[in-house]
C-alpha cells in the first residue's frame, strides 16, 4: 500500500493526557490541532490519578513553602528556578482547570456559591494542606473535564487507536535536521502507516514504567515519546530516577491498582504483617516521608522478613470518613472482600513516574526546532531525584500553558510541510511469530525490575545493559523484516528508554533519591542532573 500525507494541521499533540488536551484547548481558539490517542483516549496516566493537585489555596500556606518542600522532596538537584517557576503559576492554571468544569472538593463548611473554598489534603512531603482533590479520584475528573470541553471544539480532532511511530525532521525533505516537520503513524484501526505534518508537534506521551516487571501505570506507558524524541536528536535527562509508588495493591484480581498518597496523609499506617508499625524506624516523618524513602523501607522489610507485601491501615478512622474521602478505593476493595474499614490493606511498591524525560526550556520546547515535550515524558528540573507528590498534574497544566503561549506567539510565522517522505513497506512481510515480540516484552521486563529496580548495583546494572542490548540486536532485526504492529512498536520504544535509564544510572555514582545503589551508599556534594546527548 502506498503512503501519502494523509493529515495536516498546525499543532501535532502525541498524547490525550492532562498535558496534551491542556494544550489542545489553549492553542485551539487560533489553529488547527490534532490529537493522536493510543487507545481509547481517557486510557492514559491521568485518568488514574487519585491523589490531586498541588497549589496554594490556603491563607497560612505559601508559595515558598511549596518551593522549599518541592526541593527537599527532589533531594537537592531540583532547578530551583524551575520550581518556582512552576509554584508561581500553580494556582492560576488550577484557575483555569476550574473554570473549564473540574469538579473539586469543597470545603462545605466554610464555602458558599459566591466564594468557594476548597477542602485541601496533605500527602508526603508537604508542610501544609495544599492537595486539591476530587474524592480520590481526581485525574478522572480533570480528564473528563477536559474531554467535555474538546470534544466539541470544532477546530480539534481526536484520532484513537494512532499511535506515533517516529518524528520526521526536515533533512528527510532536504532541509534543516534539526527542524521537526511532522511524524509517522500508526493507525491501529486499519493497520497502515500514515504522515502527519504540521507546524509543531508537541510530546505529552507520559512515562515509561510499563518497562517494569511491576506497575501502577496503565499499558500505554511505554516511553514512546522519550524513544522517538532520542532517536530524531534530542537530549535526555535524569532517567535514572523512575519513582517507585509505595503503596500498590497486592492482589491478584486487581493488577496495577494504585493506593493514593492521600491515605497515608489522612492518617492511614504501614505495617508488617504482625500488625507492627515500622516507618518510624526509618524516618522521623513516618508515613508521610517522601516515596523514595517509603518504597526503600517496604523493600527492606519484605526483603528482611521474607514476606510477600507489607500492610497499609486507616481501618482505625471511622467508617463514614473512609467511605465519603475514598469512595473509588472502598468500592474496589470490596469488590475483591478487603473492606478497608475494617481490616488492613495489601501492598507492595510498584514502578509509577518517569522523574527524567527529554529535556526542555521553560517554554516546553526541546532540542529541535518546533517540537515540544510537556507533562511525564519531559524532564523540566521540577522533581530532581524524586517526584513529590501532586506535582505532576501540576506540571502538566503549568507547561501546556506556557508551551501554548509560545506556539501561539510563533504560529503565524511558521510554514507547514506540503510533502512528507512516504513510509516504505514493500521489503517487509507479514510476521507469524508474534511470540518473539512477547517472549523479549517479559524479559525486559523482569530484567529492569531485577537489575535496575528499587535497589541497584553496578553488576546489576551491567548485566542488564547486556541483555537490552541482546534484545535490541533482535528486536531491529524483527523490525527490519516485518510489518509494524502496536506491540512492535512499543517493544521498540521500552528497549530504547530502557538502555537510556540504564545508562543515566551508571553514571550516576552515589545514592540520591529514586537511585539507592549499594556500591555508593552516601551523597556527592557537587550532583547534578545526569545528561546524556545522542
Amino acid at each position: 500500500m502506498s503512503n501519502k500525507v494523509e493529515h495536516q494541521c498546525d499543532v501535532l499533540i502525541v498524547g490525550s493526557g492532562a498535558a496534551g488536551l491542556t494544550l489542545a484547548l489553549r492553542v485551539a481558539q487560533h489553529c488547527k490541532v490534532i490529537v493522536l490517542s493510543k487507545g481509547p483516549w481517557s486510557e492514559g496516566s491521568t485518568y488514574y490519578a487519585q491523589g490531586g493537585i498541588a497549589a496554594v489555596f490556603d491563607e497560612t500556606d505559601t508559595i515558598e513553602s511549596h518551593v522549599q518542600d518541592t526541593l527537599i522532596a527532589g533531594a537537592g538537584i531540583c532547578e530551583e528556578d524551575t520550581v518556582r517557576f512552576i509554584a508561581e503559576n500553580a494556582k492560576e492554571s488550577v484557575q483555569w482547570l476550574i473554570d473549564g468544569g473540574v469538579p473539586f472538593d469543597l470545603d462545605e463548611e466554610n464555602s458558599d456559591k459566591a466564594h468557594p473554598k476548597y477542602h485541601l489534603t496533605r500527602e508526603g512531603g508537604h508542610s501544609h494542606r495544599r492537595i486539591l482533590h476530587a474524592a480520590d479520584a481526581t485525574g478522572k475528573a480533570v480528564q473528563l473535564s477536559l474531554q467535555d470541553n474538546v470534544i466539541n471544539h470544532p477546530n480539534i480532532t481526536v484520532l484513537e487507536r494512532h499511535t506515533a511511530l517516529d518524528l520526521i525532521t526536515e533533512d528527510k525533505v532536504g532541509g534543516d535536521k534539526n527542524k521537526v516537520i511532522g511524524a509517522y503513524v500508526w493507525n491501529r484501526n486499519i493497520e497502515h502507516v500514515e504522515t502527519i505534518s504540521a507546524k509543531f508537534v508537541v510530546l505529552a506521551t507520559g512515562g515509561s514504567s510499563k518497562v517494569y516487571q511491576y506497575t501502577s501505570n496503565p499499558d500505554i506507558s511505554s516511553g514512546d515519546g522519550i524513544a522517538m524524541a532520542w532517536r530524531a536528536g534530542c537530549r535526555v535527562a535524569n532517567l535514572e530516577f523512575n519513582q517507585f509508588h509505595p503503596t500498590c495493591l497486592y492482589h491478584p484480581a486487581a493488577r496495577n491498582f494504585l493506593l493514593t498518597e492521600a491515605l497515608r496523609g489522612e492518617g492511614a499506617y504501614l505495617k508488617r504483617p504482625d500488625g507492627s508499625r515500622f516507618m518510624q524506624d526509618f524516618d522521623e516523618r513516618g508515613e508521610l516521608a517522601p516515596r523514595d524513602v517509603v518504597a526503600r523501607a517496604i523493600d527492606f522489610e519484605m526483603k528482611r522478613l521474607g514476606a510477600d507485601c507489607m500492610f497499609l491501615d486507616i481501618s482505625h478512622k471511622p467508617a463514614d470518613f473512609i467511605e465519603k474521602h475514598f469512595p473509588t478505593i472502598f468500592a474496589r476493595l470490596k469488590k475483591i472482600d478487603i473492606d478497608m474499614t475494617k481490616e488492613p490493606i495489601p501492598i507492595v511498591p510498584a514502578a509509577h513516574y518517569t522523574c527524567g524525560g527529554v529535556m526542555v526550556n521553560k517554554k516546553g520546547q526541546a532540542d529541535l526546532r518546533n517540537l515540544y515535550a510537556i507533562g511525564e515524558v519531559s524532564y523540566t528540573g521540577l522533581h530532581g531525584a524524586n517526584r513529590m507528590a501532586s506535582n505532576s498534574l501540576l506540571e502538566c497544566v503549568v507547561y501546556a500553558r506556557a508551551a501554548a503561549a509560545d506556539i501561539l506567539e510563533n504560529i503565524e510565522n511558521a510554514e507547514i510541510a506540503t510533502s512528507l517522505p512516504t513510509w516504505d513497506e514493500s521489503q517487509v512481510l507479514c510476521s507469524d511469530e508474534e511470540v518473539v515480540i512477547q517472549h523479549n516484552w517479559h524479559e525486559l521486563r523482569l530484567c529492569m525490575w531485577d537489575y535496575m529496580g528499587i535497589v541497584r548495583t553496578d553488576k546489576r546494572l551491567e548485566r542488564a545493559l547486556r541483555r537490552i542490548h541482546l534484545l535490541q540486536q533482535e528486536t531491529h532485526e524483527y523490525y527490519s523484516n516485518f510489518r509494524v504492529s502496536n506491540n512492535l512498536i512499543e517493544l521498540r520504544n521500552l528497549l530504547q528508554v530502557a538502555e537510556l535509564m540504564v545508562r543515566c544510572a551508571m553514571q550516576r555514582k552515589e545514592s540520591r533519591g529514586l537511585h539507592y545503589t549499594l556500591d555508593y551508599p552516601d551523597q556527592i556534594e557537587s550532583s547534578g542532573p545526569t545528561v546524556l546527548e545522542p
